[in-house]
């Protein structure tokens, strides 16, 4: 597999495989984390997907300043090395059960993370602008979300044994260990990353540092600020106060206007051989905000769905190996238990105090009567965030068929353009939420539990569909950027996930105002279904640009 390519592809590959382990470990148990009534902070589903929402909103729009200081200032090899250091001890953070310090340490893997993911990928993309890996760049990128994927795949069986044994601690403190050994990863092939990773300087025409902190980043705080006080902040006496769902969103939204600007600037102020390119990128940004906003559900949504509409029971050889790996909950039936709603916990006053009691566990809410337990015996439930492997397992798996076929397409001179591969991913996405629209009407609406093989297919063809746009996004930002901003572009792909990012945590934090579940799913298939219909009408333009600048 490596033989064809850069020596420095294995040291990519592997760091940002153990990245992946550690932010994947941390975003599979945090919602779960928030939420949890003894050992969390008994959050609701609106706060905790709110949050989660707004904290990988920020995580993906930091690379837009990483970028920038890595193409100016520190170069890629010290801005990673930064980034995976600041995000190790997030997550160490994450595990001490006070919310100031988880949001410093939230503050500590959103930063980081501004320096590590966008010159990572422009690192690798470097490499591949040598004659001789020029037609592999697709492939290239590939192998490295494999990678990613390797990461997010294992991460998610540690989370959970050591959840279950141990605590959430010690779960956080697995991904922290895990980027420390990226890091580590990272350094041992730096012999092969001299000559690609030199920051390129300020360059003629370039926005000064200081004008980019006055015009960008000081309004983007005072427009965050101005969002999140506009109607004034949340209570119980004035709960409608937020203009788009919640203050963080106000705030986010506003937040990312300057941002927006400064990169339609990049446009309207560009030298006539790059403004078709730079448009063509900041076209491809706009549909693929869509994409990530249903994609990202996965942390929130779908994990809901994993907990509590999926059924989770394991019995015989199955129960005997999960229970052994620790990988599964034994939990006790008791009649009440299925009366309550979809709170972990109610509400219950003591002392004239109103306090926040742990209840029995809500997952026979929805069992039918006739798979009810014996009363007061235990079951064995796989553990939900083990639902989050199912997307990497996915992509580990198509991913050698993806590459073969598109490497059978190009020898066959038939292999599409990177624009309209990202085209029929955003439809292979949409057909995928068919399946969750199958999987409510089967469950009669969430009143009975469905197999976990909705999920599995679910996520498989999404996956096809992320296979088709992730990695070609990320090759297509590396073939069309001008050389002075490479970074800075590889941090807009990032600006658009983030907002995406953001609108999945809306989207999510709706999930109990639907009766009927499956509107929910009709919703994000509508967004889709929007987004291909864009895409396909861009796909013409797009691919006459990458003509002129040669490329596929």
């Amino acid at each position: 597999m490596w033989k064809n390519h850069p020596k420095a592809l294995p040291f990519l590959f592997l760091s940002e495989m153990w990245e992946r382990f550690g932010y994947y470990l941390m975003i599979g148990i945090f919602t779960l984390y928030l939420k949890d009534v003894e050992a969390g902070f008994a959050m609701t589903e609106k706060e905790a997907s709110d949050l989660y929402g707004t904290f990988i909103a920020l995580v993906f729009l930091t690379p837009f300043v990483g970028g920038l200081i890595a193409d100016r200032y520190l170069g890629y090899r010290k801005s990673i090395v930064i980034g995976g250091l600041l995000m190790g001890v997030g997550y160490l953070l994450m595990g001490v059960h006070n919310l100031t310090i988880l949001y410093v340490a939230m503050t500590l893997v959103i930063v980081g993370n501004g320096f590590f993911k966008p010159n990572i990928s422009t690192l690798l993309g470097n490499f591949y602008s040598q004659e001789a890996y020029k037609d592999k760049k697709d492939e290239g990128y590939n192998i490295f979300y494999m990678g990613i994927n390797v990461g997010a795949f294992i991460c998610n069986f540690f989370g959970a044994a050591l959840q279950i044994l141990l605590g959430w601690q010690y779960a956080f403190m697995a991904a922290g260990i895990g980027m420390f050994i990226g890091v580590v990863v990272f350094l041992l092939g730096t012999k092969h990353y001299v000559g690609y990773d030199q920051k390129k300087g300020v360059q003629e025409g370039d926005m000064p540092f200081y004008k980019i902190v006055l015009f960008i980043l000081l309004p983007s705080v005072v427009f965050g600020v101005i969002g999140w006080f506009l109607k004034g902040v949340a209570s119980d006496a004035n709960p409608d106060c937020a203009i788009f769902g919640s203050d963080s969103t106000d705030a986010f939204i506003f937040a990312c206007i300057p941002v927006v600007y400064f990169y339609a600037s990049l446009y309207f102020k560009a030298k006539a051989e790059d403004k078709r390119p730079i448009g063509a990128l900041l076209s491809i940004f706009a549909v693929v905000i869509l994409f990530w906003a249903v994609f990202k559900l996965n942390g929130s949504a779908l994990t809901t769905w994993a907990d509590r509409y999926t059924d989770r029971e394991i019995t015989g050889n199955t129960q005997a190996v999960f229970s052994n790996l620790k990988l599964s909950k034994e939990v006790e039936y008791k009649k009440d238990s299925t009366e309550l709603y979809d709170a972990s916990f109610r509400l219950q006053k003591e002392n004239g105090e109103v306090k926040k009691e742990i209840n029995y566990p809500v997952y026979f809410r929805n069992v039918a009567k006739d798979k009810l337990p014996k009363e007061n015996s235990t079951v064995s439930l796989w553990a939900t965030n083990l639902s989050q492997s199912i997307n990497p397992g996915w992509v580990i798996l198509l991913t050698p068929l993806v590459v073969a076929f598109f490497t059978f397409l190009r020898s066959r001179k038939k292999e599409p353009s990177t624009p309209t591969k990202i085209a029929f991913g955003l439809l292979i996405s949409a057909l995928s939420v068919l399946v969750m629209v199958a999987a409510v009407h089967i469950g009669n609406n969430g009143t009975e539990k469905v197999s976990v093989w909705w999920l599995v297919a679910n996520y498989g063809i999404i996956t096809i569909g992320e296979l088709f746009l992730s990695p070609m996004g990320l090759s297509v930002v590396s073939k069309l950027s001008p050389k002075n901003i490479t970074a800075l572009m590889m941090g807009g792909w990032f600006l658009s996930t983030s907002i995406g990012n953001k609108l999945s945590g809306v989207l999510a934090s709706m999930w109990d105002s639907y009766d009927d579940k499956s509107n929910f799913f009709w919703v994000n298939f509508g967004l889709l279904m929007f987004a291909t219909l864009l895409m396909f009408a861009l796909v013409k333009n797009l691919n006459k640009v990458m003509k002129e600048k040669g490329i596929n």
